[in-house]
């Protein structure tokens, strides 16, 4: 499984950005979905997760209100909707693929490369 991350950049506080993880490769439909997030203080955090059906979402209590992560499945295509962002959603992000439902990094198989969202004014 191939997971292509993009879509990160340099926002205001209170802005808004949206993530997209492109899949591919044998059964990527069959994973579970997520976002996660990296900051030299804090290794891989979990952010949310989605299924390719739409549902088993599950979010971080920091971003619920604020992140909404969809899956358009025609296009094989994961989206992290980011509104009101804050200094601290500082990170660089990654879109994970996992086999189990799960929050936990290390339960991720494949990984895609980062994509840093600076929040600064």
């Amino acid at each position: 499984v191939q997971l292509q991350a993009s879509g990160g950049g340099l926002v205001q506080p209170g802005g808004s950005l949206r993530l997209s993880c492109t899949a591919s490769g044998p059964a990527f439909k069959t994973y579970l979905m997520g976002w996660f997030r990296r900051t030299p203080e804090k290794e891989r955090e979990f952010v949310a997760r989605i299924g390719w059906g739409g549902g088993s979402t599950r979010y971080k209590d920091s971003v619920k209100g604020r992140f909404t992560i969809s899956i358009d499945s025609a296009k094989s295509t994961v989206y992290l909707q980011m509104n009101d962002l804050k200094p601290e959603d500082t990170a660089v992000y990654y879109c994970a693929a996992a086999s189990l439902m799960t929050t936990r990094a290390e339960d991720y198989r494949y990984w895609g490369q980062g994509t840093l969202v600076t929040v600064s004014s």
